[in-house]
């Protein structure tokens, strides 16, 4: 199991302490340090069954100057947006937790972590 995180937010802190307190073994990517491929960003929406529009953080200044909350949201513009993820990783919703049965759950709440350690 591995979960994505920026230390500095609360939502993964929380994911963390409770797959500490549950004993769970797992490594921590810090993604803003350690930035994904469009290849690895690809597997996890997979893996999400997402859409990269899905998992973007809409409200941060890069959306903004980029023009997101306007971007098309059809397949044809996967790519597009998946390469802005890869080049802006703050841009990506967090924690992601990749589960050791080849799922993923984006962990925001106690439920989706318990979710993503029943897998």
């Amino acid at each position: 199991m591995e979960i994505w995180v920026n230390p500095a937010c609360s939502k993964c802190r929380a994911a963390t302490r409770l797959l500490d307190e549950e004993g769970s073994e797992y490594t921590v990517r810090r993604y803003l340090d350690d930035p994904p491929s469009e290849e690895e960003l690809r597997a996890v929406l997979d893996r999400l069954g997402l859409e990269p529009w899905e998992i973007v953080r809409t409200q941060e200044t890069e959306a903004k100057e980029l023009g997101l909350k306007d971007w098309p949201r059809e397949p044809q513009h996967r790519t597009r947006w998946i390469t802005a993820l890869a080049r802006h990783p703050k841009l990506i919703q967090r924690p992601i937790i990749t589960a050791d049965d080849g799922s993923a759950v984006v962990a925001r709440t106690d439920e989706a972590v318990r979710d993503a350690l029943s897998r």
